[in-house]
């Protein structure tokens, strides 16, 4: 395997850099992270590390944008989806379930938004702005396309929030449970997913009760 050159190794330092602090954080919190050992686990000084990012809140920052990249990639691939407003609902949740789920990193960006959000409002002002704002825009858009074509009724049940709850909870459980404890994911989605679509589904009208 060719060696990369000193010019390959300075671009691509950045981004070891951001490696390095994602494993570190999520080790010891910010608090404790400490900057010589996110550049002890790359090889390089301290000093080398802050040639990139000055303070350790601008590496914190820096890498809450790296590891959005998984949930940057959904959003921008969700006008992707086909079918009915019902069809289009359901894959989204399924699709946002496996993605919050399955992505380590994503996992984690809860955990910090969580726990570090009083210390950076701007950074995750700036991430909700970006990723999360336009993800709930798009769940609104297909109730909104749902209400208008019939599929759906309206009302507080087609409200974005609403659907992607449930969502969050579960990546909250997860967090804190681990897999120390069954969380029986394939009947949390299912449950979810019967609750969403039983209650926006446009019913006939029911008589009236006898008696």
């Amino acid at each position: 395997m060719a060696r990369l050159t000193r010019a390959e190794q300075k671009a691509l330092r950045p981004t070891q850099i951001l490696e390095a602090a994602f494993e570190e954080f999520v080790e010891h919190g910010y608090t404790a992270a400490r900057v010589e050992d996110i550049a002890e686990r790359i090889g390089v000084t301290k000093g080398t590390v802050y040639v990139y990012f000055p303070t350790k809140e601008e590496i914190f920052a820096a890498m809450i944008r790296h590891i959005a990249a998984p949930l940057e990639n959904f959003v921008s691939n969700l006008g992707d989806l086909q079918g009915s407003s019902s069809e289009r609902l359901k894959a989204l949740v399924l699709q946002l379930y496996e993605s919050l789920l399955s992505e380590r990193r994503l996992r984690q960006l809860l955990r910090f938004v969580i726990s570090e959000g009083t210390r950076f409002p701007q950074v995750i002002d700036t991430h909700h702005d970006e990723l999360i704002e336009p993800l709930l825009m798009h769940i609104q858009t297909i109730l909104d396309d749902g209400v208008k074509s019939g599929e759906f009724r309206s009302g507080p049940r087609a409200t974005a929030r609403i659907i992607f709850a449930p969502v969050i909870a579960m990546g909250v459980e997860t967090l804190i449970h681990g897999d120390r404890r069954e969380t029986e994911l394939p009947s949390f989605i299912e449950a979810h997913l019967d609750l969403v679509m039983c209650a926006l589904a446009v019913c006939p009208q029911q008589p009236a009760p006898q008696g």
